[in-house]
Order: structure tokens, then sequence, then C-alpha cells
């Protein structure tokens, strides 16, 4: 089953350049990899302190990669529905900028 199955919410898609998804899977590596420091951090023990700047450190990168993404959604998916009359989009945008500030 795929995620678009799943999560039922997907049924759109997004033409990515080349160089556009090379640079958000490179962050998300970044991320990963920062998770996985904090994972073994815990295993190993590491202080609490430690363990929570860390954390802040791999929060601001998630909130980086959320901000570059909404980014190239509003210069490229937005900008294309509204010079199409695709006024839905906006109402799209505003819902999704409500998740995004809880």
């Amino acid at each position: 089953m795929t995620y678009e199955e799943m999560c039922g919410c997907c049924s759109k898609k997004t033409d990515r350049s080349d160089d556009e998804r090379k640079k958000l899977i490179h962050r998300l590596n970044r991320i990963e990899g920062q998770i996985r420091g904090i994972r073994g951090m815990i295993e190993n023990d590491a202080y609490c302190t430690d363990i929570l700047i860390q954390s802040s450190a791999a929060n601001a990168a998630l909130n980086a990669f959320n901000k570059e993404l909404l980014s190239n959604h509003i210069r490229g998916c937005v900008a294309r529905d509204i010079r199409e009359g695709k006024d839905e989009t906006i109402d799209e945008l505003l819902s999704t900028l409500q998740k995004l500030m809880k």
C-alpha cells in the first residue's frame, strides 16, 4: 500500500526539479542523522541537557526544512494555481499554515 493510499489526503502531486528534490532529501538525511545521534545519546545515558540541546537543533533543522518546502510550494504550486484561477488553493494554503502554526 502506498503512502497516498494510506493517508487518503494526498491525491495531488508536485513536480520538483532534480535540484530541489536533492536539496530537500539532503536536509532530511541530515535531520535523520541528528535523530539517530539523539537516540544514541539516550542509549549511552548522555546528560539530559546535552540531549535537549541536540533535540532543539534537530527541531530547528526540521523547521528550516518546512520553511524551504513551504517557500517552494508558494512560489510553485500556489502561484501556478492562482494564475490558473484555482482560488481554492488559497484556502488550502491558509489551512496548511494554521496546521503548521499549532
